[in-house]
């Protein structure tokens, strides 16, 4: 990517991390987080199986939503290497009120306070970049590093909710952003 692309794309920086919009060359990468078993576990199967999949996951998914909602799941690269560590973005859902925050990291990139650092970068651009001054989160029973990760960023339990009739029930978790969004 040029370095004029790179900045268009640019949502955040963080002394370790670089945070931009998702693109089709991304793919391999999508693949590859997709189909992480603790992704699988804990977030679901979105059915992206070829580099075919995955692009159609990003146009489709993160990129139709920048167009709609001027937010998105975002890429998570790691400066030192660039290499791709996660994704990170908020989420507009239908069946939620206020919009969602979501993180997902491969396993060479967890444990060292990258979703952490990620999050709070992509809280503080909801706020100031897009107006937003609530968020919630979405956690299955049981993801208990995603529930202390929130803990972190300032999130509360607030209930349990499904995303359809027909769908388990997930932990809903709430932060005001009016304060110090992403601490």
């Amino acid at each position: 990517m040029s370095e004029s692309a790179w900045d268009a794309a640019l949502v955040a920086e963080t002394e370790r991390l670089r945070i931009r919009r998702l693109a089709a060359s991304d793919a391999a990468f999508i693949l590859a987080l997709l189909n992480d078993p603790d992704f699988l576990r804990h977030i679901g199967d979105r059915d992206v199986r070829t580099i075919g999949d995955a692009e159609a996951y990003i146009e489709n998914g993160p990129v139709a939503s920048y167009r709609a909602h001027g937010v998105g799941l975002y890429l998570v690269v790691e400066r030192a290497t660039g290499a791709p560590a996660g994704i990170c973005g908020v989420l507009r859902r239908p069946t939620l009120e206020d919009p969602d925050l979501g993180f997902a990291f491969l396993p060479a990139f967890r444990g060292r306070g990258y979703a952490l650092e990620a999050a709070g970068a992509v809280m503080r651009h909801a706020a100031a970049e897009r107006g937003i001054d609530r968020l919630v989160a979405i956690v299955s029973p049981g993801n208990d590093a995603s529930t202390r990760l929130l803990a972190k960023l300032g999130f509360r339990f607030e209930g349990m909710v499904r995303l359809a009739e027909d769908a388990k029930e997930l932990e809903l978790y709430g932060a005001d952003l009016t304060g110090s969004a992403g601490r």
